[in-house]
């Protein structure tokens, strides 16, 4: 079974500095409910540190929900969660795998690995693509800086001296 790397992209939030996936993405392509998830994930909890899972705070999910504009559950439901939802970070949809034992689950996290993985390596190119910009630009900085204070010498050398004495030729602002 193979899963899309930007189906799964799509699904990669930065939320407190940290790439997460929601439960009910990960239930999703899981293919169980978001319910069965975090009650496996509950009974596993010690499996589960800060680094590995947090759950959102209200302001967080408002702001997420903002971006993908849900607000009910699309099941003529009352609409929306009862809860903030768990997110998951690299380590946490790792530790998901062991708890969540079927092919699917396997298959699944091998992509999400592999997403994660091509992320960071998109990551480690584009700090270097800056740090080389960075450089380029500190040394076009330095080249118009001497250009500009050749010039100013120039200036000086070419520009006629006048004498204290003369007058300015031009409207008087008295």
């Amino acid at each position: 079974m193979q899963f899309p790397v930007d189906q799964i992209q799509n699904m990669i939030y930065e939320i407190r500095g940290q790439r997460v996936m929601l439960d009910s993405d990960l239930a999703t392509l899981y293919g169980v409910e978001t319910k069965y998830l975090n009650k496996q994930v509950k009974r596993n909890f010690e499996r589960f540190p800060d680094d590995f899972m947090f759950q959102l705070t209200g302001e967080e999910y408002d702001s997420l929900r903002f971006q993908f504009g849900t607000s009910k559950d699309g099941k003529g439901g009352k609409g929306g969660r009862r809860y903030q939802p768990l997110v998951f970070t690299e380590n946490g949809v790792a530790m998901l795998s062991g708890i969540l034992n079927s092919k699917q689950a396997v298959q699944v996290n091998i992509a999400i690995m592999r997403t994660f993985t091509k992320l960071r390596s998109f990551l480690a190119m584009e700090n270097s693509v800056e740090g080389r910009v960075d450089k380029l630009e500190q040394g076009a900085h330095k080249l118009f800086k001497i250009v500009f204070e050749r010039l100013d010498d120039i200036d000086e050398k070419i520009s006629p001296k006048l004498s204290p004495n003369r007058r300015k030729i031009g409207i008087s602002n008295d």
